[in-house]
C-alpha cells in the first residue's frame, strides 16, 4: 500500500466552526508564542525542553526548516487552537521511530481537533516512513491518555520521577507508543483509507 501524501492547508469541522489545518512554519512564530502562553504549565511537563523560553521557540523554528521536526497548526480562524510536532533523529540507531506531542489551548478541548490532529500525524508519519511513534505525558494527565489510548497507544514504559515542576515536585512519565503501519492496514481493511485522507470529523 502506497499512501496518499497529505496536502495542506485541510478545513475539517468541529461544532459549528471550521478548523483550518496547515504545516507549521517560520512564519507562525508568534502566533505560536501566544499560544503557548494559554497553556497550564502542567501541561509541558512532557516535552524535553521549556517552550516558553523564545530560544527554544527559536529552535523549533530551525528544526522545522532542516526537517528534524514535522509540525501542524490548527486554527480557529487567526486563533492557533493547536500543534502537533513529530521529532525525527535520522542519525540515531532509531531513526524509523517518531516522537509524537500534541498540544492544545485550553479553548480548543473538547471539540475532537486533538483526535483530528492525531489521525493526521499518523498519515505524516506514513509520509516520513516511519515506523513508530511514541508519546509521553505524567501519569496524572488521565483525559490525554485516554485519547491516546483510544487511538491504540500502549503504555510501554514508566519514567519513575522523571521530571520536575517549577515548584521543584517530581512527576512520573508514562511512555505509550504505537505501530504506524498497524494503523494504516486497519484503515485499509475496514475501508477508512478514503476518509483519513479528507480529514476527520
Amino acid at each position: 500500500m502506497t499512501p496518499v501524501p497529505r496536502s495542506y492547508p485541510r478545513r475539517v469541522h468541529s461544532g459549528d466552526s471550521q478548523i483550518e489545518i496547515a504545516r507549521m512554519t517560520s512564519s507562525d512564530r508568534d502566533a505560536l508564542v501566544a499560544f503557548i502562553a494559554t497553556l497550564p504549565p502542567h501541561d509541558l511537563l512532557f516535552l524535553s525542553r521549556d517552550i516558553t523560553h523564545p530560544k527554544v521557540v527559536d529552535a523549533w523554528m530551525h528544526s522545522l526548516d532542516s526537517g528534524e521536526i514535522e509540525s501542524l497548526v490548527a486554527r480557529d480562524g487567526e486563533l492557533i487552537i493547536g500543534v502537533t510536532a513529530i521529532i525525527i533523529d535520522r542519525l540515531s540507531w532509531s531513526p524509523h521511530v517518531g516522537e509524537l506531542r500534541i498540544l492544545m489551548s485550553p479553548a480548543g478541548r473538547g471539540k475532537g481537533v486533538g483526535r483530528v490532529l492525531m489521525q493526521e500525524c499518523f498519515a505524516q508519519a506514513l509520509d516520513l516512513g516511519l515506523k513508530k511513534l511514541v508519546a509521553q505525558m505524567t501519569t496524572d494527565q488521565r483525559a490525554a491518555i485516554t485519547v491516546f489510548e483510544g487511538m491504540g497507544f500502549r503504555a510501554e514504559a514508566l519514567l519513575a520521577k522523571h521530571v520536575a515542576d517549577r515548584q521543584g515536585r517530581l512527576h512520573d512519565l508514562v511512555v505509550l507508543s504505537h505501530d504506524v503501519q498497524a494503523v494504516a492496514a486497519r484503515h485499509e481493511l475496514y475501508g477508512m483509507s478514503d476518509a483519513c485522507q479528507e480529514g476527520g470529523t
